[in-house]
């Protein structure tokens, strides 16, 4: 079926009925079974070859409502964890402001044309934040087995501080690009108006 809808096959066709009006019309005479198959074959050689379908990949807003839903599941996981305050005040800045991020708006409309944004958003959902808590549930363990060594948590909130100061400076990247585009449109309008003013 393939080759039935195939370019080559139409376009060999189409030859192939030109060869049979010469035969009814009695030129191609007694060759005419040549006539045609050798239309049909010059046809399908001549014919554009066939273009395969570009891949389809999904679009950005599929991907944000995905990372979404990964970050409520990474939400019930960190609510089941006992971290020290410090730690867990940090963390609580950190999460809300990747809510904030991903919260469907303006927002995520403007982070779903950012790829390296949503790539770095879902690498701390995904990647940074839970293995920051888990090493740090496995290191305390094992710190309670050898005491007076450095504290777990200490490290905890610097990757905690670390990954905060990421997400801060997505949205300032966010609000930059935001900021760009109003200035564009000021200057495009400031432009119409001096070429209208000029063609009165």
């Amino acid at each position: 079926m393939a080759y039935v809808e195939s370019r080559k096959n139409l376009t060999g066709s189409a030859c192939g009925i030109v060869g049979l009006a010469l035969t009814f019309t009695g030129l191609a005479g007694a060759y005419w079974p040549v006539v045609i198959a050798g239309l049909y074959a010059a046809g399908a050689l001549i014919a554009p070859p066939e273009r395969p379908p570009a891949p389809e990949f999904p679009d950005p807003s599929s991907r944000l409502a995905s990372l979404r839903t990964d970050f409520a599941t990474l939400r019930e996981y960190l609510g089941g964890v006992d971290l020290p305050p410090a730690a867990s005040g940090r963390l609580v800045e950190l999460t809300e402001l990747l809510e904030d991020l991903l919260a469907p708006g303006w927002v995520s409309e403007a982070l779903a044309t950012d790829p390296e944004g949503i790539h770095a958003l879902a690498r701390a959902v995904h990647q940074d934040i839970p293995e920051s808590v888990d090493t740090y549930l496995r290191t305390r363990w094992w710190t309670r087995l050898t005491p007076g060594t450095e504290p777990p948590e200490r490290p905890l909130e610097q990757q905690l501080s670390l990954l905060h100061r990421e997400a801060e400076s997505l949205a300032a990247g966010l609000r930059e690009a935001e900021a760009r585009r109003q200035q564009t449109h000021t200057r495009y309008l400031e432009d119409r108006g001096r070429s209208d003013r000029g063609g009165t």
